[in-house]
């Protein structure tokens, strides 16, 4: 399962918005998403006082992936919530790359990081298994994408755990 070349969130929304669902296929998502934490947690563990170091000057270090996984955390957090409380919500995209830049960096404290994971984790997951399947179809406008229902969204999020995790652990191998 080559992670790259990733299709571009924007110009081909579509294809990756499959490509994440993909990376859970039939999958429980619920299930990959209970697991993230933990695997966050011991990548961190494994990587170290190399934790926020990167393999390469444009390339994202373990710290900052974490950090991108906990911002990803929290947009779902309210995109879940708008979706299910509104009808057709607005969804702002954002770029992922500026906020890793602006808002994260070498001092970031993982184990912070961590825990904010694991609590919006749990509450988006107690969230996911009181809905029906109807509040799973409700949709919400990304802003970039088009509509995107609660169920789509979810998976994505668990694909896209999944996918910076592989990315942690790449950035990880580079360094030795």
């Amino acid at each position: 399962m080559e992670p790259f070349p990733t299709p571009d969130p924007i110009s081909a929304a579509a294809e990756y918005q499959r490509y994440l669902v993909g990376l859970v296929g039939d999958e429980d998502p619920a299930v990959v998403q209970g697991a993230g934490p933990a695997a966050w947690r011991a990548l961190v563990d494994r990587a170290g006082d190399r934790v926020s170091r990167r393999p390469e000057p444009e390339e994202w270090s373990v710290l900052e992936c974490l950090g991108h996984a906990m911002d990803a955390e929290i947009v779902a957090s309210g995109r879940y919530r708008w979706i299910l409380a509104q009808d057709e919500p607005p969804l702002v995209g954002y770029d992922q790359d500026r906020w890793v830049d602006r808002l994260h960096g070498a001092d970031d404290d993982a184990e912070e990081m961590l825990a904010a994971l694991e609590a919006l984790r749990l509450r988006n997951l107690s969230l996911w298994s009181r809905s029906s399947p109807e509040d799973r179809a409700r949709v919400g406008m990304h802003s970039e994408r088009g509509p995107e229902s609660y169920d789509l969204t979810f998976r994505m999020i668990a694909g896209h755990d999944r996918f910076h995790l592989a990315q942690g652990e790449r950035a990880l191998a580079a360094l030795g």
